[in-house]
């Protein structure tokens, strides 16, 4: 795991060697093991490096024999070693033992298609001096992020946006498209980012900079087809068990330690499990817990470890500790966020680089690939109850589904006909699983000021995401359809982004994922949905699949979604008291309506809400998190930026 920048000149101006050095520098977090240089005339490349493989060899900008093509690497190839022999029997010489050389071979074998043939989680920017082009790449779902922006001198990219910020003719300015965009989807659209001069490349899409001209490619699409899947229970149970166990083997090459992460969820136990199957005869696991037994999980996560026997530790995470690192947090998510998850995560992962681990494998990917999302059961409880108007045991099911969402226990049937969106024509729309989400975190702009309502006034976050879906999206079944906008949206743009890679990197350490290897995705896109959710019993195919290597009470555990305390925690004490110093500066009156975002008024009463403990809502919650971390946002990147780094 690395970070990378670069900078391709035009009009013959030459690439700055102290630019580029300030650029990789706002990201020696992802990094710090060494920072290498490459600059040859208008194209510049920078790398600071997390030595995982090659530890010795594998220092970067790295070359091929004739020094024609040079590459910057963020991520791992999983499959470099078999790569890597038939290159060899090919005739092509290698210098190193890194995953890195691997990519550089293979590009000039294959050219583009190089990408076809990767099995792992990537960012990287490869130049090619004979042809004067420069190719981006990013993995196929997103693991790995990749931003650039086209400027009047050229062309900078970088594996965080803050790269791009320091760039003098990169203009610092929210996107409030961009915000309405998060402010609904909770996420924004690529490649639109938070800020306008900013881009993101898109999961599974190439980028070629040539002489002035920007194409982009897709070169992998999520796609589902149950039809062309296995054909027995029996088969697809076999088929999951063999892939996961090989993506699970690949996942733990490394020169140093792999730990795994364990939540006190299937998922995560289940990736444990594998790691002991495979061999492993002593692995650290590492999880959180919460001093409120609302959000805590430990008593399965040290049923867990104890079952695996694991070498296991954890981070007690009081609510005043969330706020406490709050600002930090949204310096390394780089965008506003709904809710405090990623903050956790961050304390989770120093604590694992503090027990000098710098490798860990978790279990993102399974709910959006395997059906385990609560939003899958409730879009399934909708369109029973919409066929069916008069039932009364659905209205009693999506009650149960949602027992922290306290505002919904109380309310009378009519209103979960308006809020879960129960009606008829509803069932036509192709987003039919999320309008209940999307609706929910779209009220949340009653906070926006008059000046931002007046300016996204014409924006259609609805059309824009309507426009991106794929030709086949229409055919597919509704299950797949739910899982697709979880899969191609929030995935990246969240779970594996703001909860994922920047809180990982934060403390430099490497995520890996098995059960987002690519052949797992395809495999599961071939899944009947009733392999994946059986009536209303998530993950069917998944449990099933790993039987007795996990405890029985894990597996038949009902799911508890990963959630952290949220207003709270920005008050020193705790529930009540005085809110953090920082807290109360961002959203004064002044500091408000000089962001210009945010209504003072209405942000005003929702704080004196907060001081009064009168905040228990999900909607309530989820604006004062949205709005304190987009003025963050504001204030860390555009009036008082560059922060120390």
């Amino acid at each position: 795991m690395c970070g990378i920048a670069g900078i391709v000149k035009q009009n013959s101006m030459r690439a700055e060697r102290p630019l580029l050095e300030h650029m990789i520098g706002m990201v020696n977090h992802r990094g710090p093991d060494a920072a290498g240089f490459h600059l040859s005339g208008s194209v510049g490349l920078a790398h600071a490096r997390l030595s995982i493989i090659d530890v010795g060899g594998g220092h970067q900008p790295m070359h091929n024999e004739d020094k024609t093509v040079w590459i910057t690497f963020n991520g791992e190839i999983f499959n470099y070693v078999e790569l890597r022999e038939d290159l060899i029997r090919k005739g092509h010489r290698f210098q190193t033992q890194s995953d890195t050389e691997v990519i550089v071979h293979l590009y000039e074998e294959k050219g583009e298609d190089c990408v076809q043939y990767l099995n792992g989680q990537w960012a990287f920017a490869i130049w090619d001096s004979r042809s004067e082009r420069l190719f981006l790449s990013r993995d196929r779902v997103g693991v790995r992020p990749l931003f650039y922006a086209k400027t009047a001198e050229g062309f900078v990219f970088g594996s965080e946006i803050k790269s791009l910020l320091v760039v003098p003719s990169v203009h610092r300015a929210i996107d409030l498209e961009a915000l309405d965009e998060l402010f609904t989807f909770w996420v924004t659209l690529p490649p639109r980012t938070i800020f306008s001069d900013v881009s993101e490349l898109p999961p599974g899409h190439s980028l070629i900079f040539h002489r002035g001209d920007v194409q982009i490619q897709p070169y992998w699409r999520l796609d589902y087809n149950p039809s062309s899947g296995p054909k027995t229970e029996e088969e697809a149970r076999e088929g999951l068990l063999e892939l996961l166990l090989d993506a699970t083997r690949i996942r733990l090459r490394s020169d140093v330690p792999v730990g795994a992460y364990l939540s006190g969820g299937l998922d995560s136990t289940v990736i444990a499990a594998l790691v002991k199957k495979l061999g492993t005869t002593h692995l650290r696991t590492f999880s959180v817990a919460f001093e409120d037994k609302e959000f805590d999980e430990s008593s399965f996560q040290n049923e867990a470890s104890s079952f695996l026997k694991t070498d296991h530790q954890g981070v007690l995470c009081a609510s005043q500790d969330i706020g406490r690192v709050f600002p930090d947090v949204i310096w390394h998510t780089e965008k506003p966020v709904l809710r405090t998850a990623p903050a956790p995560l961050f304390l989770l992962s120093k604590l694992v680089r503090d027990q000098g681990y710098k490798v860990v494998l978790t279990g993102e990917g399974s709910d959006e690939m395997l059906g385990g999302y609560d939003i899958f059961k409730e879009a399934k409880i909708r369109r029973f109850w919409a066929e069916y108007p008069e039932s009364k045991v659905r209205p009693i099911l999506l009650r149960r589904l949602y027992p922290y969402m306290k505002n919904l226990q109380s309310q009378p049937d009519a209103y979960l006909r308006a809020f879960f969106h129960v009606r008829k024509d509803d069932l036509e729309s192709p987003f039919f699983s999320h309008l209940p989400r999307w609706d929910m975190t779209s009220r949340l702009k009653v906070f926006f000021s008059r000046e931002t309502r007046e300016r996204v006034k014409n924006s259609n976050a609805m059309g824009s995401i309507e426009g991106q879906l794929p030709s086949r999206y229409r055919q597919w079944d509704s299950f797949s359809q739910s899982q697709y906008l979880e899969a191609a949206y929030l995935l990246p743009g969240y779970i594996l982004s703001s909860q994922g890679d920047r809180m990982a990197m934060a403390h430099s350490v490497e995520g890996r994922y098995p059960f987002l290897d690519y052949r797992v995705v395809e495999f599961a896109s071939r899944l009947s949905p009733k392999l994946k959710m059986k009536v209303l019993n998530e993950k069917y195919l998944l449990k099933a699949a790993v039987g007795n290597l996990i405890p029985a009470a894990i597996r038949n555990r009902h799911k508890q979604p990963y959630r952290a305390p949220d207003s709270q925690s920005f008050f020193v004490e705790g529930k009540s008291g005085k809110l953090f110093e920082y807290v109360e500066e961002l959203l004064a009156p002044r500091a408000v309506s000089g962001a210009g975002v945010f209504d003072s008024g209405t942000v005003e009463k929702l704080l004196a809400k907060a001081r009064q403990g009168q905040i228990v809502g999900v909607k309530d919650n989820m604006a004062f998190v949205g709005i304190l971390s987009t003025q963050l946002v504001v204030d860390q990147f555009i009036k008082n930026f560059p922060r120390s780094v």
